[in-house]
């Protein structure tokens, strides 16, 4: 199985590179092949976690490009807001943190009844920081709204989110709301949002946003209000301890998707990334305790023997000027 990877070029990026261990040399070149076909595992080392009960999932190896295991990676389900990850791959790069924007009623206009948001307000100035870390700790439907405005609009930023998912090889997927809001017609899959966190943990910007539990955001008369991540594996929240070298990326809910969320983490040298999209098991912080079960299993098995469900090939990378 293959996995694109966008490669930012820009030396922040390359810096958080050495740090995390991921290089262009560890994303080796390769075709896409059709899904894998789910087999028995060969020993006990391979067993994976009981109790899954997600309708899509996968574990990559986001070093050596090695897909772990996987279950329906090409099923094509509602994102929600993790395809916040694909936006910004798609635009972080456009626009310097500190840009500063003064917001208008245009920007904002068109927001979904009952969309998550940060507190953005027509006629406050932010920089393109504050709209980021709105966007990646509260899931701000309103921050990503004021970016897509500054990128040309709604629907060119939709457009040119498709054709970043093209390029970089991720065909599951069908973008109408930029937002992740509930659309009819938009879905991604396991491994196309994998694909797209891997992508953004190249970029600095990115991975430093994505890693953030809580950061201060501008309110009424300059000051500001402390803002908490929602990805209670980062932050440790809702009767969950933090996830030992959590490093991101983002969760997401809506009625349609259910609970969905692509987390990564590094530890002893390797990281790992979990997609989990809309566990049926019911159980509280689900999707958060079955991803981090594929991590512990990915980091006790990463290394050994063959991959899990036939899909033990790497990924490969698509070099892009985007």
């Amino acid at each position: 199985m293959a996995i694109d990877a966008l490669v930012s070029k820009k030396a922040g990026a390359l810096a958080l590179i050495a740090a995390t261990g991921l290089s262009l040399t560890s994303i080796p070149a390769g075709a896409r092949p059709a899904a894998p076909t789910a087999r028995q595992p060969a020993a006990a080392a391979h067993r994976l976690p009981g109790g899954l009960s997600a309708l899509a999932w996968m574990v990559a190896d986001a070093d050596t490009g090695k897909v772990l295991a996987s279950h329906n990676p090409h099923r094509r389900l509602a994102p929600a807001s993790t395809l916040k990850t694909l936006f910004a791959v798609t635009v972080l790069p456009k626009f310097p943190a500190g840009h500063v924007r003064q917001v208008s009623a245009a920007d904002l206009a068109g927001l979904g009844p009952g969309s998550s948001v940060v507190g953005v307000r027509q006629g406050r100035r932010y920089t393109v920081a504050d709209l980021w870390r709105g966007v990646f700790l509260r899931s701000g439907n309103d921050a990503v709204h004021v970016l897509a405005s500054m990128n040309g609009g709604w629907s060119a930023t939709a457009r040119e989110m498709q054709q970043t998912a093209r390029r970089l090889g991720a065909r599951d997927t069908t973008v109408k709301s930029p937002d992740g809001y509930d659309a009819p017609g938009q879905v991604s899959s396991a491994f196309d949002l994998t694909v797209f966190a891997r992508a953004g943990l190249t970029n600095a910007d990115f991975a430093r946003y994505c890693a953030t539990p809580r950061a201060a955001f501008p309110a009424a008369g300059g000051a500001t209000v402390q803002i908490e991540n929602t990805n209670r594996m980062l932050v440790g929240s809702h009767g969950l301890p933090r996830y030992p070298g959590i490093i991101g990326v983002k969760n997401g809910y809506t009625s349609k998707a259910g609970n969905t969320l692509v987390a990564a983490a590094r530890r002893n040298g390797h990281t790992l990334i979990a997609t989990v999209l809309n566990p049926q098991s019911g159980e509280a912080n689900g999707v958060y305790k079955e991803a981090g079960a594929l991590l512990d299993w990915g980091f006790n098995d990463v290394g050994r023997g063959e991959a899990v469900g036939g899909a033990g090939r790497p990924m490969r990378s698509v070099r892009s000027g985007a």
